[in-house]
């Protein structure tokens, strides 16, 4: 086993208190994070206390933990570590009530001796929240701890207002990690390192040389048993606010006083304090055909499964600039891409056909996958007399780097910056409430949805809200694949 670096994990061991243990969430991500993050060492000692509406024991809790690990968990499970970890679990059914979490907490302090920290997270619907945080309150177990919000964070201005405060009526703010996989995953971090940390970019990274951004995240997936929840959310809610405009501040904030928490969720507030109202008319709403017959939905349902948008963010660096927005469900492709296109000479000398321009305008792109890539497009001579041009790009993938396994998946690192007390990777109240705001006048009136076709790029209207430009995807040219030859 790989030498864990000093300073990655949290100083104390952990108790972690998982609401929604046997729910999908927790067995998907949570449970195999929690335990390849003990096993592989980065927690110096770790218990885990599931809560959920079923009524079972800690014996069938740890069935439904190894049931998640031998489906989702993609690493090397070993006898000895299962037992290591199957040792860590105990469970509290929520009709239990408080008193018996306060002493099954009580009890796993214990068995960890010394200093612990304590670490609740909240994988549970939106309704399911409140009276989570009520009964940590009312079980005692709030001073000194840190609480993990998964979203909604609420659906509007009103409702973010209140749901931030009722729970600062129990925990501050600052103990508060309202989490967003996105930011967690290694290429957005990625984009931190690669504005701030080279000469190359950050002088050209404004107004007098981008010309507009794409953040472009189609997803092929249908809604299957969440077409219920959905239909109450909608597209916006679900992937935009919570999603979307956060990998945005990454990309447009200025560079923070110092690589810390504080500094970096300022940036990112600033970045969200520019930013215009979003207008209707600068949004196209859609949904696929076949949505309204799911089970759930309204027959007349005018719920978005689509959503494309304009925005603008009115500081010295970005006025003028368009930002591009695009997500959606049962599209063509699954993919997440950010495309900053910059600005094309402003005149040619090459001669007519000479193929300058025809490609569109030099891109950087990156590519959010897992197996994260990025790539810089430009023009150069095609071999062979004459002068003509052809489009080529430099190309890199995080593969290449030969440390794909060092990858932490998204929610592991983030469960690890929480029980470090690090929120630079996670929003705060101000920001939510924020971005609430600017999306009021898109709340109160709606563009009516437009209907397209599943395994479409959604309705033929996204292409008049960003004309004179194109939409990157779908890619004219496939990315290179490193297999090859040449690649």
């Amino acid at each position: 086993m790989a030498k864990i670096p000093p300073g990655v994990g949290p100083r104390f061991p952990q108790v972690v208190v998982l609401f929604g243990a046997t729910g999908d969430l927790a067995k998907r991500k949570l449970l195999p994070g929690l335990y390849h993050l003990a096993s592989a060492g980065f927690i110096p000692g770790c218990r885990i206390i599931g809560v959920s509406l079923d009524d079972i024991d800690a014996d069938a809790f740890r069935s439904v933990a190894r049931s998640a690990l031998d489906a989702f968990f993609n690493r090397k499970i070993t006898p000895g570590d299962w037992d290591a970890f199957a040792g860590s679990l105990d469970y509290v059914p929520l009709s239990a009530g408080p008193a018996a979490l306060k002493a099954a907490v009580d009890a796993a302090r214990a068995s960890l001796g010394g200093e612990t920290r304590l670490l609740h997270y909240l994988s549970v619907p939106p309704s399911g929240a409140l009276p989570a945080v009520r009964m940590l309150g009312e079980a005692q177990l709030v001073e000194g701890a840190r609480i993990i919000m998964e979203k909604p964070f609420g659906v509007d201005l009103a409702s973010a207002v209140t749901l931030n405060g009722k729970l600062h009526e129990v925990f501050a703010e600052e103990q508060i990690f309202r989490i967003d996989h996105f930011l967690g995953k290694e290429p957005a971090q990625n984009i931190l390192a690669f504005r701030f940390a080279n000469g190359l970019f950050e002088p050209i990274w404004n107004r007098n040389f981008i010309d507009h951004v794409q953040i472009d995240v189609p997803e092929t997936l249908g809604l299957g048993k969440r077409s219920g929840f959905y239909e109450q959310t909608g597209a916006y809610r679900d992937m935009v606010v919570t999603h979307l405009f956060q990998i945005l501040a990454f990309i447009a904030m200025e560079p923070p006083t110092a690589l810390e928490p504080a500094p970096i969720s300022e940036e990112k507030n600033k970045v969200f304090r520019s930013m215009l109202p979003i207008q209707p008319s600068d949004v196209v709403r859609g949904q696929y055909s076949g949505y309204r017959d799911e089970d759930g939905v309204d027959p007349q349902s005018e719920t978005e499964t689509f959503i494309a948008l304009k925005c603008f963010i009115d500081n010295w660096r970005w006025a003028g600039v368009p930002f591009f927005l695009r997500t959606g469900k049962r599209l063509a492709e699954g993919q997440r891409i950010i495309s900053i296109a910059f600005r094309e000479p402003p005149k040619s000398m090459f001669p007519v056909g000479s193929g300058v321009g025809a490609q569109g305008p030099n891109h950087l792109t990156f590519d959010l996958a897992d197996a994260s890539k990025m790539s810089l497009s430009f023009y150069g001579k095609r071999p062979g007399p004459g002068m003509r041009l052809d489009k080529l790009s430099l190309q890199f993938a995080m593969r290449d780097t030969g440390l794909m396994g060092e990858v932490l998946e998204a929610y592991e690192r983030l469960i690890l910056d929480a029980m470090r007390g690090d929120r630079t990777l996670f929003t705060t109240a101000d920001g939510i409430e924020r971005l609430w705001q600017v999306s009021q006048p898109l709340m109160e009136a709606p563009p009516p949805v437009r209907l397209y076709e599943p395994g479409s790029w959604g309705p033929k209207s996204i292409h008049q809200l960003i004309a004179p430009h194109a939409w990157r995807l779908p890619f004219e040219r496939a990315w290179r694949n490193p297999d090859q030859t040449g690649g």
